[in-house]
């Protein structure tokens, strides 16, 4: 698999451990003696006070902030105790209510309607024509889609006399990319935990409960059923959160993008490559591997999560165990138990650490099955030039160090009744080859 034999994984004499991954590629090499700190979960030194801590007023994506971000498409509502979808409402009836989870476009898309427009002949379909004429013939609608064009602008450099040149409905073609876009986030309500004192006391997605973990990861899914529905030329959809600045986060508020893409992407096509030669290398590769090394952290009926080795950062990845292979043929007792055990590593890591989630599975167009599985990176360590010249990534912790980090905390969690149903450590089963994707019928 590379120029040592094979080893996805050796031991020096010294204790340097060299990772390879074999999906990817990437080399790493853990080089013993660094320090590493426990995890933190307390208040740090340097927190503040939070000056006015029940307003839900801290960023744009508070709910006292609604018409600072484009129209909303979608949002999840608890009432009577259950969760209720709402669609595209008006201005007006946003700001009535907070939501739980909320939908809304990227004000900045990577992947812009222009893009769409010029390249695949793409415009709006009927339905999200009529929610924009229904939306902008709302006084209100039109003055908020108005103010968020020009501050869309704003950030972009005009300055103010060259929004006040540009007409009207300039800004309403402009404004195709809120109504019918494909770079969306989704949003969850809380900014700070409930009765947080001090501003490190962010609500990460180990903070949310279980249940509304599961609608957070449902909700998501959902966006994307839509995106597909609304673009025949989506080959891929990219999901991925960014917890905190230091992951890539615009505001230190929790949030899943969700990007379409008419590729792959050079890293997903050779992973089908490789699997349609070794149809169990998930297994083999990843699941069976970790077992046999003793790095699981935890498992349920649905999933399987562990430590995942040549990686930049220290990494974890939680595996479905479904012969469905995408989010969105999931049973929702499959989805439960995967968005479960994704909870807990959130969890046990806990909102100090800046991380990146990262969603992987078989796109709509492809024939060869791989599971669905997430990837959470810490982001606790910066690349410099050592890897830049050699391609050799220095990873700062080892399998084990991170390991023994999570499953003492997970036992606490578990105890305090914060997790969904789970196994932890040496509890697992880990029977072999225990992802079924492999078993998928053949389109």
């Amino acid at each position: 698999m590379n120029d040592n034999n094979g080893a996805m994984i050796r031991t020096m004499p010294d204790g340097t451990e060299k990772q390879y991954n074999p999906f990817t590629g990437t080399e790493v090499w853990y080089i013993p003696g660094r320090k590493n700190r426990p995890i933190f979960t307390g208040i740090p030194a340097t927190a503040q006070k939070i000056a006015l801590p029940d307003t839900q007023d801290h960023c744009h994506f508070c709910p006292q902030k609604y018409l600072m971000t484009p129209p909303e498409k979608s949002r999840l509502i608890l009432r009577d105790g259950h969760y209720v979808v709402q669609d595209r409402l008006s201005a007006s009836d946003v700001v009535k209510q907070a939501a739980e989870f909320r939908r809304i476009p990227n004000l900045f898309e990577i992947v812009t309607i222009d893009y769409w427009k010029k390249n695949f002949h793409y415009h709006l379909t009927d339905k999200n024509r009529l929610w924009k004429e229904r939306y902008l013939s709302d006084e209100q609608g039109r003055r908020h889609v108005l103010s968020i064009v020009d501050l869309k602008l704003k950030y972009s450099g005009h300055a103010e006399e060259d929004l006040q040149a540009i007409p009207e409905d300039d800004k309403f073609e402009m404004a195709d990319a809120f109504f019918g876009g494909f770079h969306e986030l989704i949003v969850p309500r809380r900014h700070y935990v409930d009765e947080a004192e001090f501003d490190s006391q962010l609500c990460s997605s180990g903070e949310l409960t279980p249940e509304e973990h599961y609608q957070y990861f449902h909700f998501s899914i959902e966006a994307m059923n839509e995106m597909y529905e609304n673009n025949r030329y989506l080959r891929y959809i990219a999901v991925y959160q960014n917890w905190r600045k230091e992951a890539g986060a615009s505001f230190d508020h929790l949030h899943t993008q969700i990007v379409g893409l008419d590729e792959w992407g050079v890293s997903l096509e050779r992973e089908l490559r490789l699997a349609a030669n070794n149809k169990n290398m998930y297994n083999e590769y990843a699941a069976n591997f970790a077992a046999l090394n003793n790095n699981v952290i935890c498992e349920n009926d649905y999933a399987i999560a562990f430590v995942d080795l040549g990686h930049r950062y220290p990494s974890v990845a939680i595996y479905s165990k479904s012969v469905n292979c995408r989010p969105g043929e999931h049973t929702p007792e499959e989805l439960h138990g995967f968005s479960d055990l994704v909870h807990a590593i959130h969890a046990a890591s806990g909102s100090q650490i800046s991380c990146n989630e990262e969603w992987y599975y078989m796109p709509i167009d492809s024939i060869i099955p791989i599971p669905w599985h997430v990837l959470i990176k810490w982001r606790v360590n910066i690349n410099a030039g050592f890897e830049g010249g050699t391609k050799i990534y220095v990873n700062p912790m080892s399998l084990s160090e991170l390991r023994d980090k999570l499953v003492p905390r997970l036992f606490a969690l578990r105890d305090q009744r914060k997790l969904g149903w789970l196994l932890i450590a040496e509890e697992c089963p880990v029977k072999p080859n225990s992802l079924k994707y492999y078993q998928r019928p053949i389109e």
